[in-house]
């Protein structure tokens, strides 16, 4: 009989510990399949906490938490709702949201659950290196020291583009760059400039030989008043990325166009340059050399996209505007 209630018992204790076993392995593999999801909490005051959680409903985490919405206090998404895809809760201020929903009114906007939740994204910063291209410069030699039989117009050396390496610190926001700074510019190959040799005679109307004037000044005929207002001055000579423009755009009738300066645009006459230029700089284009204005201009217009590496030429017609295209000019600018 003992032998019987010994066996009795081993049996018991036996099947208690599988039931136990069992019990712990069911509540391990449930824990192990329920997900872990880190959630970012934005309270009232802007305070952002984050927290690691299984739970989905947003009462539910909020409540783990021992987080208490007062009356006045309002829940992106919905207290009652399940948590969404950008795992964020946003707690607000009613007044805060009254406000908010007067500005959105008032800018005759709607927006979105997404799009307020959007805004509360962090910013990333990112570090970028690229390579560069340095521009090389053109710069113009003084033909009086060399040889009398060598006194002519012409390219002494070529130009040559420098590289550099540029480190930007970028922050993007919502994967949109907001911000671009250069953090650091390390040069690894340095421009080398375009030397040009040009003549300093030129001959006066009396026919007497005489100095201090450039020969590219008489590629124009003898009554191109431009040309001989720049006697004397020598050219800053650089290389330009020219455009043309009109008046007469999208098949307007439009025909006169009133430039920056004041003054009435003139085919052949006007150009739009950077600030660096001022107003009334004479620029010498050596392509239109052949045009009813000798290749002679004035700045007489600016332009929101041009800077001081552009020209854009005043034409009469869309139809040459296009034809004209965009092409890389050797300018001569005769800034006074």
């Amino acid at each position: 009989m003992k032998k019987n209630q010994k066996a009795s018992l081993q049996v018991l204790k036996i099947t208690i510990i599988c039931l136990v076993l069992i019990f712990v392995c069911n509540i391990a593999v449930r824990a192990f399949n329920a997900k872990l999801n880190t959630v970012k909490i934005i309270l009232s005051n802007n305070y952002e906490m984050s927290i690691v959680t299984t739970k989905t409903k947003i009462s539910e985490i909020l409540e783990e938490n021992h987080i208490i919405v007062l009356p006045t206090q309002t829940v992106y998404p919905d207290i009652n709702s399940e948590l969404s895809e950008n795992n964020t809760i946003i707690i607000s201020n009613t007044n805060d949201d009254i406000q908010k929903s007067t500005e959105i009114a008032n800018d005759e906007e709607i927006l979105s659950l997404e799009d307020i939740i959007a805004n509360h994204q962090v910013i990333i910063e990112k570090k970028e290196e690229k390579e560069e291209i340095i521009p090389y410069e053109t710069v113009t030699k003084d033909s009086k020291n060399t040889s009398s039989s060598d006194r002519t117009n012409k390219v002494i050396q070529e130009g040559k583009d420098g590289l550099k390496k540029v480190i930007y610190n970028v922050k993007y926001q919502n994967d949109i760059e907001i911000s671009r700074e250069i953090e650091k510019e390390e040069i690894v190959e340095k421009p080398v400039n375009k030397i040009i040799q040009v003549t300093t005679k030129t001959t006066s109307r009396s026919g007497e030989e005489r100095t201090g004037s450039k020969e590219v000044a008489n590629s124009a005929s003898s009554s191109n008043s431009l040309a001989q207002k720049v006697e004397g001055i020598t050219p800053i000579v650089k290389t330009l990325n020219t455009s043309a423009y009109t008046a007469a755009e999208n098949g307007s009738n439009k025909k006169v166009e009133k430039t920056a300066s004041g003054a009435i645009a003139s085919s052949w006459y006007t150009v739009a340059a950077g600030k660096g230029y001022p107003m009334g700089t004479i620029i010498y284009v050596p392509y239109f050399k052949n045009k009813p204005n000798g290749g002679w201009f004035v700045v007489q217009d600016r332009g929101g996209a041009i800077t001081n590496n552009k020209l854009d030429v005043y034409m009469s017609t869309e139809k040459e505007c296009i034809k004209f295209g965009r092409r890389n000019l050797e300018c001569y600018i005769y800034v006074k």
